[in-house]
């Protein structure tokens, strides 16, 4: 089949590839034109593993091509993707459909034949309604059906996510439109991948639900973290024993700093300004917020812990400042508000992450960007874990001993086992794990 993807962000440029590798002729269409020319050239402008091999082994054989021109390649598509950002609106949290729908009147001037229409960006309960009414506006005698088929991601595993999913939801009014979907995604019924089929309006609200409830998963193990270290407990242990139970499930039961990201945050402040337009408000959600931005800044007061709660004239130093491994993702990563909040305390502060100095230059000031973990550790008065790459996860604890000022780790993810740092001669602090140190530094 012949597939436009309108935008090449990051849902965008994956779902492309992975069509294109399933055979379909894809086009991926963006209005940057310095973005075209570098993913012509084999230049991939996000940090995603394996995606680009994917990229140019699919551009090589002729079924991946990238555009500035929206017209053509919708006039020979039998499916348009619009995967253009929703970010939240500035001043009230709701998300900006600025982009769906310039996008969808764009598209509507270049229709062909019947062609289905499919919102994959995040939106709100209702944009395919007013996107269908858009297209039709501007061309009355289009012959189009408007989907909803949300993607469900995971930045890092983007790709197997792609080809090997738990689900596909495809929300359709209109059998022509269920049809063609059945056909885009036939080559994953090799894999059993469930495709359920609902409303359009329903599938909408399924993608605002599912990053809701595990965005609330990440919040209540978090906070039964912070009772387990003052009760004496262990929040892995708790997690593990609770995590069997198949009716709770062992994911998103990693205490931490909090959550970040580029969907989590916004799209549970979007279901709450969509659930208050409708009289229907969802007060867990609004808690999980709440609480979640408490915490990323309250990680600093953690380490301050450390060393009696001051931190004036102390270098600390950082690994990790994406919100997670494996992307380049700054977005309200929880290393922001960590920075600043032990800038705030008197700290100076070095960091260092795999594949994130780049974009973290663009939102963190005056900090220290080093080579490699041993490079930030040197000189510091505390190490502390922020992202768990795997590069931190077998790190020369003797070595870092050996540069840092101080023998102090503070582990916001819990890689380490906690007898084995001590047993080194560190004072190692971690998530709703007791201290064992006896005493600060």
């Amino acid at each position: 089949m012949h597939i436009t993807m309108v935008g090449t962000g990051y849902v965008g440029l994956v779902s492309g590839a992975c069509f294109a590798d399933f055979g379909h002729q894809v086009t991926c269409v963006d209005k940057n034109v310095d973005k075209i020319a570098a993913l012509r050239r084999g230049e991939i402008p996000i940090y995603e593993p394996d995606l680009d091999r994917l990229v140019e082994s699919n551009a090589r054989a002729g079924r991946l091509a990238f555009t500035t021109d929206l017209a053509e390649p919708v006039a020979k598509s039998d499916a348009v993707f619009i995967a253009v950002g929703t970010p939240s609106r500035r001043g009230d949290g709701h998300a900006d459909l600025s982009y769906v729908y310039a996008a969808a009147r764009e598209i509507a001037t270049s229709l062909q034949g019947f062609t289905v229409v499919i919102t994959k960006s995040t939106v709100p309960v209702g944009t395919g309604d007013e996107v269908e009414r858009l297209i039709r506006e501007a061309n009355p005698s289009a012959d189009v059906a408007v989907a909803s088929n949300p993607e469900f991601l995971r930045e890092g595993a983007a790709i197997r996510d792609f080809k090997h999913p738990d689900r596909i939801v495809v929300g359709v009014n209109e059998p022509r439109a269920k049809k063609a979907l059945t056909e885009i995604y036939r080559p994953l019924y090799l894999n059993q991948a469930p495709i359920m089929f609902t409303g359009r309006r329903t599938a909408e609200l399924i993608k605002y639900a599912a990053n809701a409830f595990l965005a609330t998963k990440i919040t209540f193990i978090n906070e039964i973290a912070d009772l387990a270290e003052k009760v004496g407990a262990d929040v892995q242990e708790i997690a593990r024993g609770i995590g069997l139970d198949n009716r709770i499930g062992t994911k998103f039961l990693h205490a931490g700093p909090g959550f970040g990201g580029s969907c989590f945050p916004k799209d549970t402040r979007a279901l709450i300004k969509t659930a208050q337009d409708f009289e229907a408000p969802v007060r867990v959600v609004e808690a999980v917020i709440a609480v979640n931005e408490t915490r990323k800044r309250a990680m600093a007061r953690k380490v301050a812990a450390a060393f009696g709660g001051s931190l004036r004239g102390k270098t600390i130093a950082l690994l990790g400042l994406t919100f997670k491994p494996n992307t380049d993702d700054m977005r309200e990563a929880p290393a922001i508000p960590l920075v600043t909040a032990l800038q705030d305390l008197g700290a100076s502060v070095k960091a260092y992450d795999p594949a994130g100095m780049e974009q973290a230059r663009g939102e963190l000031s005056d900090v220290t960007y080093c080579d490699g973990p041993y490079a930030c550790a040197e000189g510091a008065d505390a190490l502390v874990i922020v992202t768990e790459w795997e590069q931190f996860r077998a790190l020369d604890l003797p070595r870092l001993k050996r540069e840092m000022a101080c023998p102090v780790i503070v582990d916001l993810r819990n890689v380490y086992r906690s007898e084995e740092v001590i047993a080194e001669g560190f004072r190692y602090e971690s998530i709703g794990r007791s201290s064992q140190n006896g005493h600060g530094i």
